[in-house]
């Protein structure tokens, strides 16, 4: 089926979204994303010393979600991200939100789960940091939860990515949230 003939659940096409260039750039976004999730978990995980000293690192006994939620900014959430800090079911389901989403993003497979959970979990992020440094409402993590949102509205997975042939697959088909 050639590109100018799909049609989406979310968007109908057009020139915009099917036009080679900016299906690359969508691409590229995508992969990029993509890697600040991964990033986050391996440096997270083996403490590469950027954001995760090597004596905090998680498969040495670190907590991951410690630094970040205990220092929660004094918002109308702090008391709710300071009791979630450091417990392991919390770390756990953090890193692998992290590694999940960020293969998905890589891969380009998944991309309507990939982009609802780390819009989920950016969106926390964000709702932790209250109010943010910089701006009154907005800051890098709701822009990232918004292009998360793009990403999957136009099949960003499709173009440098598996999705083409994700979106193939017997179950995906069946069940297109899959996609």
């Amino acid at each position: 089926m050639a590109t100018t003939e799909r049609r989406h659940h979310f968007i109908r096409t057009s020139p915009f979204t099917e036009a080679p260039a900016v299906r690359y750039v969508w691409a590229i976004a995508r992969i990029a994303l993509g890697w600040v999730f991964l990033w986050a978990f391996l440096d997270k995980t083996f403490g590469l010393g950027h954001e995760t000293a090597k004596a905090q690192a998680w498969i040495d006994g670190g907590h991951p979600t410690s630094g970040f939620l205990s220092k929660a900014a004094a918002g109308p959430f702090q008391g709710f991200y300071n009791d979630l800090a450091g417990h392991a079911i919390v770390d756990w389901l953090f890193m692998l939100g992290l590694l999940g989403i960020g293969t998905a993003l890589i891969l380009g497979i998944g991309m309507r789960f990939a982009a609802a959970a780390g819009a989920l979990l950016l969106v926390m992020m964000w709702s932790a940091v209250l109010p943010p440094e910089n701006n009154v409402l907005m800051d890098d993590h709701l822009i990232y939860a918004t292009v998360l949102v793009g990403l999957a509205l136009v099949d960003a997975g499709d173009t440098l990515g598996l999705g083409g042939w994700w979106g193939r697959l017997p179950f995906v088909r069946k069940y297109p949230i899959t996609r």
